[in-house]
């Protein structure tokens, strides 16, 4: 018995429908990994040089937990790409065991219920960067750094992730009706 996905069943779930809102949307999606990456990477550096300092130096680096935060805060909420894969995977299971039509109605229902937390998880970010912008919001801790910086990575990432699962619920309707 495999637990895998099919390689067909792979490939179709993840092929995006190809219009040109998708081709863009890719093509962000791959400087988001890169520099999502590099942020990540970055948070195991400043990680590493704070446990070394700490234990060889008994040196105290109080600034290296908020940046190391704001850096894995950044790298994985733009990082929407594993999310998908996710989705394709649970997507295309459960496709084998529901009739088609009730599969049909769980992803319609599936779809809309992400784009409605990712859709207001994004407005709430954008309107919690809004203030520390207008307000100069800075973090509590004695670095002290803008709080508009998490806040803006929060916001164009989930507001990216709402765009792809916009068009995730476009291509779908498009393709149960016949349309696409």
């Amino acid at each position: 018995m495999a637990h895998g996905l099919d390689d067909v069943e792979t490939e179709h779930a993840a092929a995006p429908p190809g219009g040109a809102a998708d081709r863009v949307l890719a093509m962000i999606d791959d400087v988001v990994v890169i520099v999502s990456s590099v942020a990540l990477v970055a948070a195991s550096f400043v990680l590493t040089y704070s446990v070394i300092v700490r234990y060889f130096l008994k040196f105290s680096t109080d600034w290296q937990d908020e940046m190391s935060v704001f850096l894995i805060v950044g790298g994985c909420s733009c990082r929407r790409q594993r999310c998908r894969r996710f989705a394709v995977t649970w997507r295309s299971r459960h496709r084998r065991f529901l009739p088609s039509r009730v599969n049909m109605i769980r992803l319609i229902l599936v779809d809309l219920g992400s784009l409605t937390f990712c859709a207001f998880f994004a407005w709430k970010s954008w309107t919690l960067l809004h203030e520390a912008v207008d307000e100069g919001f800075h973090s509590g801790s004695t670095w002290g750094p803008p709080l508009w910086i998490p806040y803006s990575l929060m916001a164009v990432g989930m507001t990216l992730l709402s765009i792809q699962i916009l068009l995730q619920v476009i291509h779908g309707v498009r393709h149960r009706s016949g349309i696409g």
